[in-house]
């Protein structure tokens, strides 16, 4: 069967889906946003720090990397008082400082927690590998603390954070700032309501193509970096960098420009989980969100000749889950780089550069971060929407700034995120001890496999432990 190019699909005045790529209902979505947050409920636990102030009173907010995402990150809270700064690269700091300057400025986060006093929550956009030492630190302080993604490093931290996380009731939020979409809270809705009946089988696919690879397939897929090992040769620090602070617990090496600034590092198993952990945050987010999973029973993994220090730039992995309630088992693959589902490769669907299918009895649905639509289209033609179930999000960090007044639970909090930053981890364990997992996630262990156990927790370097 073929599928004609799809638009976008929205409401109608009368709950109807149409093609328009607006949402034309006669309440204004002000109006709707503030209706659906009541009758939802939006209700949470409520976090142990409560100001107890006006909600118009200001947060004292540390924010841990300032440089990049960071940057990005800051300005996105910065309705609230910045109260301290804090990067071990000081060109980043002293820039962030000249627009905050009256905020405590340090080097080392672990020093911003001398004097806890100062802030009431926390952003943290450091590189992967010190995300959990520094909201750990958040969280024993508990402090609310917002973290970028992935929340972790590996799946022991991730669980470490979700735990930790549930006993210093505050508000916390994972950096997938798609989450907080019409979009994704639209298609999360449709398969909830069953429009494509039952889903068996899911597939999430990504274009970027960045990681361990020829120079060719580098500049093919615009990759920011070409490298294929471990440089030999060391070069000189950046003035104002601090390496051994940058480098934190991962195993000490010399500097080298392959590995900074960002999103280099990203590619680097010490450093980082390369794009499976990395865009996988944002998209594996909406099947795991719409079909309601968590662990997994089995991974299996696929691509090029596992490399010891290098995250591969194309790869796949296929996830089991068992049933859940009264939801079926799902097979859910992800793909990246030059993998794509066969129902792409033989044009049974639109060409999206990268997108999510979830595949039902009764149809299939195709989405990406924007849009979505019903396929195939005939056979959806006027379908009812279903009634909205899901609150409106304010914003993603308008979301978790609430929180931290209110103590409602943001929707990207860490109890969800944590378990969604297990699965995308374990896939990249799979694809690297090159077996299917049999995964007890109660345990953290992959039965079958006892040399996937240095990859699941690691020996952080001398002086830093979580």
């Amino acid at each position: 069967m073929e599928f004609l190019p799809a638009s976008a699909l929205t409401l109608d005045s009368n709950l109807k889906i149409t093609h328009h790529g607006r949402m034309n209902s006669p309440l204004t979505r002000r109006q709707f946003t503030r209706q659906l947050l009541f009758t939802a409920g939006a209700v949470a636990t409520a976090p142990s720090l409560l100001r107890g102030q006006n909600l118009n009173n200001k947060l004292n907010l540390a924010i841990i990397g300032t440089g990049g995402r960071g940057g990005s990150n800051m300005n996105s809270v910065a309705s609230e008082n910045i109260a301290a700064l804090c990067d071990v690269n000081a060109r980043s700091l002293d820039a962030a400082a000249a627009m905050h300057p009256a905020a405590r400025k340090v080097a080392d986060f672990r020093k911003l927690f001398d004097r806890p006093q100062d802030f009431d929550a926390v952003v943290v956009s450091t590189c992967e590998h010190t995300h959990a030492f520094a909201t750990m630190l958040a969280l024993k302080h508990r402090k609310h603390v917002y973290c970028e993604k992935p929340l972790t490093h590996n799946i022991w931290e991730a669980r470490q954070i979700r735990e930790a996380a549930a006993n210093a009731k505050v508000a916390t939020q994972m950096g997938i700032q798609i989450h907080a979409t019409e979009n994704y809270r639209q298609v999360a809705e449709l398969v909830q309501a069953g429009i494509i009946g039952p889903v068996s089988e899911a597939h999430v696919w990504v274009s970027r193509a960045w990681g361990q690879q020829s120079e060719d397939d580098a500049k093919r897929h615009k990759d920011i970096v070409f490298i294929t090992d471990r440089p030999k040769a060391a070069e000189p620090v950046p003035p104002g960098l601090d390496w051994d602070l940058w480098l934190g617990p991962a195993p000490e090496r010399p500097f080298h420009s392959v590995y900074f600034p960002g999103p280099k590092w990203y590619r680097w198993w010490d450093f980082g989980s390369g794009t499976m952990s990395d865009l996988g945050s944002h998209w594996n987010d909406l099947p795991f969100w719409a079909l309601k999973l968590q662990a997994p029973v089995s991974v299996e993994a696929s691509g090029p000749l596992p490399h010891p220090e290098l995250a591969p730039a194309s790869m796949s992995a296929t996830y089991e889950y068992a049933r859940r309630g009264e939801l079926p088992p799902v097979k859910m693959t992800w793909h990246q780089g030059e993998s794509k589902p066969e129902i792409w490769k033989n044009k049974r669907i639109p060409q999206w550069d990268s997108g999510c299918l979830f595949i039902g009895s009764k149809g299939m649905l195709l989405a990406d971060n924007g849009k979505h639509v019903l396929l195939p289209e005939a056979d959806f033609a006027g379908v009812q929407r279903p009634t909205p179930t899901i609150p409106r999000s304010l914003g993603h960090h308008e979301e978790w700034l609430d929180a931290c007044k209110t103590g409602k639970s943001p929707s990207a909090n860490f109890d969800y995120s944590g378990w969604l930053t297990e699965a995308n981890h374990l896939g990249n364990v799979a694809y690297r001890t090159g077996k299917k997992l049999l995964w007890d996630s109660k345990l953290l262990k992959a039965t079958n496999a006892p040399e996937a156990d240095k990859i699941i927790r690691r020996v952080y370097r001398k002086g830093w432990q979580l």
